[in-house]
């Protein structure tokens, strides 16, 4: 069983309002001994990365304004996650780190150099999710003007991914760098290729900047909702996470995209799969169900409102509280739709209802109990499941990766669930293979 912590270097990450709870830690967010510290305890419990989600603009869907998500701190205000990674990194031995990367506003020459050099840093510990960016108010930020079409992000995607393999797998040989004072020559210029990338989105002549780091590519995340977000998936990402609130809905979701990876021409078993989990673990029953009752009751209802309008790109306050929420196709994140409309068809969720359940961790599922409760519910996902282990969501900090890590691991390492790990790099940790892309993905062939 895997286990990534899934956090956000902002005040608040998916349980909008905890940063309220006396003594919480959130605004602790841009103090790096927090961050070290988060990096130590993950890697006592045998986590195999930090992931950290990322968001560019601001929530200004719900009542067609950003006043709510300032002032009540929707992922806003936030930090960027990659200057976090070379701390974390220099406090650890093993553990991966995962940055949420945009290929809307960004120019692929640039990110390939950028995840090389945290490559290199980190020894191979670096890993790549994703995106495409949803906010409208990034676009307007960025110099964009207006949002990109759902699908026309993904086009976009595709091709940015097309030259970041091309930089990071063909632009370099891999005895490209020679170092030999005597010929005073460093790099045999004659190993080191242009990539004359001429596309509809770049043209990028190469080549890369940077010599080959461990891993060449970044361990590659993505969490593809829509149809042609998991066709990219199924193309690009050796790690899937998906958010569904029923074991059924995950089912449903990693069946289906092991059929697109295979049509890939990929091995299905190479793709793991990572549902989101939240827990809420006491040392009694009693002391679980108190302690998720205290979250609950601290929960900012209108924060989580405002921050499913910018998931769902659909203003929840203009909505009563009773009204049925029904399946609807949007430019902004599919999953969180799908999670309350698809994962479960004989339930029908309100937005009410829908406000209460995400405020712990979103559409994540949520476990309450003993350590030994919630290593049986996580023991039932993981054996009944095709699914590689879990990204395991924060309520409170740090209390919830502290209480994981002392009462649930334990369990878990009891029943033989969590073994260490061998490999120098993530992708060797993860996999099990190379510290190279495995040779049937389409960047390798």
């Amino acid at each position: 069983m895997q286990l990534n912590l899934f956090t956000m270097n902002a005040v608040t990450h998916v349980s909008p309002g905890l940063w309220r709870r006396p003594g919480d830690r959130a605004a602790d967010y841009t103090d790096r001994d927090y961050w070290t510290d988060v990096a130590r305890t993950a890697e006592r419990g045998g986590f195999d990365a930090v992931f950290f989600a990322d968001v560019r603009g601001i929530y200004d869907v719900f009542d067609g304004a950003r006043e709510p998500a300032i002032r009540r701190a929707v992922q806003t205000p936030s930090n960027d996650p990659r200057f976090l990674i070379p701390a974390m990194a220099e406090a650890t031995d093993d553990l991966g780190f995962a940055v949420t990367r945009s290929t809307t506003y960004n120019q692929p020459y640039e990110l390939a150099r950028e995840f090389s050099t945290l490559d290199h840093l980190t020894d191979g510990r670096v890993a790549f999710n994703i995106v495409t960016s949803y906010l409208d108010s990034a676009a307007r930020n960025l110099g964009v003007g207006q949002r990109l079409d759902h699908d026309d992000r993904y086009d976009r995607a595709d091709e940015f991914m097309d030259v970041c393999y091309a930089l990071w797998e063909e632009s370099w040989d891999d005895d490209a760098v020679v170092r030999d004072p005597d010929t005073d020559t460093y790099t045999n210029p004659e190993g080191v290729h242009t990539i004359d990338h001429d596309g509809e989105w770049f043209t990028v002549e190469g080549p890369h900047g940077c010599e080959p780091s461990p891993q060449r590519t970044p361990f590659l995340y993505q969490a593809g909702a829509s149809d042609r977000g998991r066709e990219f998936a199924a193309g690009n990402a050796e790690a899937v996470f998906c958010s569904y609130p029923t074991r059924a809905g995950v089912r449903d979701y990693v069946e289906d995209m092991r059929e697109r990876a295979e049509s890939h021409g990929r091995d299905p078993d190479a793709v793991g799969f990572y549902p989101g989990m939240v827990t809420i673990v006491g040392e009694t029953e009693e002391l679980a169900e108190a302690k998720y009752d205290h979250y609950r009751d601290i929960i900012d209802v209108e924060a989580v409102l405002a921050l499913l309008s910018g998931f769902m790109d659909m203003d929840l306050s203009a909505l009563d509280p009773d009204q049925r929420v029904e399946h609807i196709e949007t430019e902004a994140m599919q999953g969180a739709v799908n999670a309350f409309t698809k994962a479960d068809p004989d339930r029908d969720w309100t937005v009410a209802e829908m406000a209460r359940f995400a405020g712990l961790g979103s559409t994540s599922p949520v476990v309450v109990g003993t350590p030994e409760q919630v290593a049986d519910e996580l023991e039932a996902w993981y054996r009944e499941l095709p699914i590689a282990g879990f990204n395991v969501k924060e309520v409170a900090r740090p209390d919830s990766i502290e209480d994981f890590v002392s009462f649930v691991v334990p369990e878990l390492r009891e029943r033989g669930l969590l073994d260490a790990s061998e490999g120098d790099t993530l992708r060797e940790r993860v996999t099990d293979g190379g510290p190279r892309l495995p040779n049937d993905h389409p960047a390798r062939r």
